[in-house]
């Protein structure tokens, strides 16, 4: 059994790509995309009919209405290959306005839906700002299910279970990426891998919280640089990776056992913890990984979704 195999006897795997042909090879119950992979898909030529395809489609329609359009239609091809669920994210230029992201959020589900695919099988990608955490908030009770992206801390996965939101995705590899550039010549990669990466820990943490309070959030760890963070995580409820890696876990023979434990975790001795929007914002502001990361986060996929703007105008 190789490595793949086995992480799947203990968490639901998810392919993270907008490369869809990439898909069948490595069987995933899920997948996930954001404005980069769909960036970097399009500008293949497998998939540059695509968007010229959907602008022919719907010329004359609001750029906005275009570019939703071409994500729908990358998440429809997804989920014609795997049994599960798809990721599609807002515009991140919508993250500090829950109104605008609650009716993009209803826009993107009308399309799917229009095209004969039940909003279960959606998650709306939103980012974890305060904002953005409500307006999943208002998403959930109106029956659209959510992913809450771009998280980095503890407070964020909190403010995320109170809202009931299905599932959070907190990036495993950027908390490495910081933590790495911080501690600069003093960084020493070998005490710091596996479960001493700081961006395993933080999922760990959030696993525990969750699991002993009872929160159904499903954690769903994102953006690693390496195996060694994913084999990390075994037993987290689900992880999200990318071809590269699933390639090399399918590759790899080493054994692998489950690190997190639902059972363990509700036998812990935790506090409870909860955050109003003062609470929040300040125990964000506290954390300068968490607060540069979100705000670096949000930057690069609205340069992307421009530029994914710029390939529409352009087709």
């Amino acid at each position: 059994m190789n490595q793949l195999e086995a992480l799947r006897q203990h968490t639901t795997v998810v392919a993270d790509t907008g490369d869809f042909r990439q898909l069948a090879q490595f069987k995933p119950q899920d997948a996930t995309t954001n404005p980069s992979l769909i960036l970097k898909a399009v500008q293949k030529a497998d998939y540059a009919p695509l968007l010229a395809e959907t602008v022919a489609q719907h010329r004359g329609e609001a750029l906005d209405a275009v570019m939703d359009r071409l994500l729908v239609r990358f998440g429809r091809e997804i989920l014609a290959i795997i049994p599960g669920r798809v990721s599609t994210e807002v515009d991140a230029r919508l993250s500090f306005d829950t109104a605008a992201t609650v009716a993009r959020a209803e826009r993107i589900i009308g399309l799917y839906e229009a095209e004969g695919i039940a909003r279960e099988r959606v998650l709306i990608k939103i980012a974890s700002t305060w904002e953005g955490i409500q307006a999943a908030g208002q998403l959930e009770r109106a029956g659209i299910r959510t992913n809450l992206t771009l998280l980095f801390s503890f407070c964020q996965a909190v403010a995320c279970g109170q809202a009931r939101v299905q599932l959070i995705s907190p990036f495993v590899g950027r908390i490495y990426d910081w933590y790495k550039k911080a501690e600069g010549a003093a960084w020493n990669e070998a005490a710091r891998a596996g479960a001493n990466d700081p961006g395993v820990l933080s999922v760990k943490q959030i696993y525990n919280h969750y699991k002993r309070f009872g929160i159904t959030t499903e954690v769903m760890g994102a953006s690693f640089r390496n195996a060694g963070q994913i084999t990390a995580l075994a037993g987290c409820d689900l992880l999200t990776i990318s071809p590269e890696l699933l390639a090399a876990l399918a590759a790899s023979n080493e054994p692998l056992q489950p690190a997190l434990s639902a059972a363990a975790a509700e036998a812990m001795d935790l506090p409870g913890v909860a955050y109003d929007e003062a609470g929040f914002r300040f125990a964000l502001n506290q954390d300068a990984m968490a607060t540069e990361k979100l705000a670096e986060g949000i930057r690069a996929f609205v340069a992307d979704a421009v530029k994914l703007e710029q390939l529409l105008l352009a087709a």
